[in-house]
This record gives C-alpha cells, structure tokens and sequence, in this order.
C-alpha cells in the first residue's frame, strides 16, 4: 500500500483526532497519549510538531491522502547522544498492510542521516506482538525484556528493548 511520511500540517487535526482517537491505539502508546483523543488534542500535538527543536524529528504517515498515523524519532542528549528513540502508531484500518516497517525504515534511514547517532531503539509493550514484529521486519534486534517495567492502564507490564544499529541500517531496504 503506498504511503507517505511528510511533515505535519494544521489542516491534518481532523484527520488526526479522527484515527487517533480509538483505544486499541492509546493501550500501546505511552500515557501522555491520551484517550479519548479530541481535536484540541490534535492541535497541541501539531503545534509541538511544527516548533523547531533540532532533537525532534516528527513526521505524518499520509495513506490515501489523510494523515493516518505518526512516527517521531528523539534524539538523546548528554552521555546518551548517540542514539535517538522511535514511536510510531498507525489507523487501525491499515494494519497489517506493512506500511508501519517501511516507515520504520525511511524514518531510520532519515534519522541516522541527519543526526551523528549510533543506534536507534524502541521500547514496545512485550504484549504488543504488532508492534514488535514491525520491529523485527524493519531490522530491528531484540536486546531484551524488562520485567515489570511499566504501569499502564492499571497494570504493570514487561516492555521489550529493540535497536537498530547505524551499520546494520545501510543494510535495510530501501
């Protein structure tokens, strides 16, 4: 399916509040997302995207002319410079599709060329086996489980760590 990543607009808060809005989504995503997900919410979120900050790197994934999802990578700082973490969640109609690895993939090769890092990672819930396996497709390693590491919606839960090294990036598909 084809997509686009490409930088937020204003004109995009309906099309944001409208997917993001949908439980199945929020469980999988840290608490500062929140549930439900109002327009107002949609806003503040594309205000954020569009301020400049040079550890930021936010982008739209436009399916089928709307904007359907969202991927950031944020680049550390101090001793933790040389990497960056990647979030990332997509409309639930187009799961499946493979779109989210690909993504994952150009954003990757985006970050690791704008930024001197060395590695890339992300911290899915070890119950979210989407989000893991689009990990796992896009070239990253599973480096290990934390046990009980997070609290989220009124449970603790293990989270997985995940990394892409920037030698094994020039690997990747393009």
């Amino acid at each position: 399916m084809e997509f686009i990543l490409r930088q937020w607009r204003r004109e995009d808060a309906a099309d944001l509040a409208k997917y993001a809005n949908n439980e199945k989504i929020a469980r999988n995503l840290r608490d500062v997302f929140p549930y439900p997900y109002t327009l107002e919410d949609a806003q503040e979120f594309i205000d954020a995207c569009l301020e400049k900050d040079s550890f930021l790197l936010f982008r739209a994934i436009e399916v089928d002319g709307r904007a359907a999802g969202s991927i950031a990578l944020s680049r550390e700082d101090g001793m933790y410079r040389p990497k960056a973490e990647l979030g990332y969640w997509l409309a639930e109609e187009y799961w499946g599709r493979g779109i989210m690895t690909e993504a994952v993939r150009q954003i990757c090769r985006e970050g690791f060329s704008r930024w001197d890092i060395r590695r890339i990672y992300a911290e899915p819930y070890a119950h979210n086996s989407g989000s893991r396996r689009v990990l796992e497709k896009a070239g990253f390693t599973l480096e290990g489980t934390q046990r009980q590491s997070v609290f989220i919606w009124g449970e603790v839960c293990d989270s997985c760590i995940y990394a892409l090294l920037r030698e094994e990036a020039s690997s990747l598909p393009a």
